[in-house]
């Protein structure tokens, strides 16, 4: 299915946040709809160090045991997927997408996702997996390598969906970042609402010059667009924005200017992305 949006769907507490978004960038995109669930056999009970007086067949009997379980287990996380996504396929088709599709795979998350992208428009992905610790203030480790891996654009999304209405994208005139306003400019996603394009940085002609090309971009396409520069500290300044503007989504590059770049990877996140209750739009 080509064109598509694809959600990654988990027992996590994200997972409700994921069905509701992806519906909704469906609908405004006008693209079918794919849940996908992996279940990852990799992960094997250990085997027990059976050195010492116990017999051979002792051993074996063990071995069997430990077979039956590893068997076991891969039938309920197999059981556990199915019904998350019949789940999510309810919960899309309440919300007005018609047959929506369901795929359940075996493998890591990052493999699976990496293996289906050349048919996928939108990748919608929780901040957190159901194996990150819910009190964690890092963005899921699947995410970040997510983030690296794959070439195509993706949400990253809060528990709760908001209908955005106010998405602000911090621009710093990259190549990345300019490709990132064009992808905006043509996209029905946020069709109705206000683009800001913030450029963290000093008022120079070169800056102002980037701004007024991004806004005659986006307002060319017919978004409304506002913008602003502004020196300081990016995650502060960025943040600062946020809350004057009532921004509810925010959209960057993932490899643009290093300050920019640093938001989305690195061995850390910053605290803007590790504590948004917003949802974040990754472009490549």
């Amino acid at each position: 299915m080509s064109d598509r949006v694809l959600a990654a769907i988990d027992s996590s507490q994200f997972s409700e946040g994921v069905c509701d978004y992806a519906a909704w960038a469906a609908q405004a995109l006008d693209a079918p709809l794919s849940f996908i669930h992996t279940v990852d056999n990799h992960a094997q009970v250990a085997e027990p160090d059976l050195t010492g007086n116990l017999g051979l067949g002792t051993r074996e009997h063990l071995l069997e045991k430990l077979s039956g379980i590893e068997e076991q287990h891969a039938k309920v996380s197999r059981e556990r997927g199915r019904l998350l996504l019949d789940a999510a396929k309810e919960r899309a088709a309440n919300a007005g997408i018609a047959d929506p599709q369901c795929l359940q795979c075996n493998g890591t998350l990052v493999e699976t996702l990496v293996e289906n992208e050349k048919d996928v428009r939108l990748l919608v992905v929780g901040k957190r997996g159901e194996t990150a610790h819910q009190a964690s203030g890092h963005l899921g480790s699947n995410l970040e390598r997510v983030v690296r891996e794959m070439h195509r654009p993706i949400l990253m999304v809060p528990k709760e969906f908001t209908q955005p209405h106010n998405v602000m994208m911090a621009f710093d005139g990259s190549k990345t970042a300019r490709k990132g306003v064009e992808m905006l400019a043509k996209s029905p996603l946020f069709e109705g609402a206000t683009c800001h394009v913030v450029i963290v940085g000093a008022e120079t002609a070169e800056n102002r010059s980037q701004l007024n090309w991004a806004l005659e971009t986006l307002r060319e396409a017919g978004h409304s667009a506002e913008g602003a520069i502004r020196a300081g500290e990016v995650e502060e300044t960025l943040r600062t924005y946020k809350q004057e503007h009532d921004i509810d989504m925010l959209v960057m590059g993932a490899y643009g200017h290093s300050r920019i770049r640093h938001l989305l990877v690195g061995s850390t996140t910053t605290t803007m992305l590790r504590n948004a209750q917003l949802p974040v739009l990754i472009l490549r």
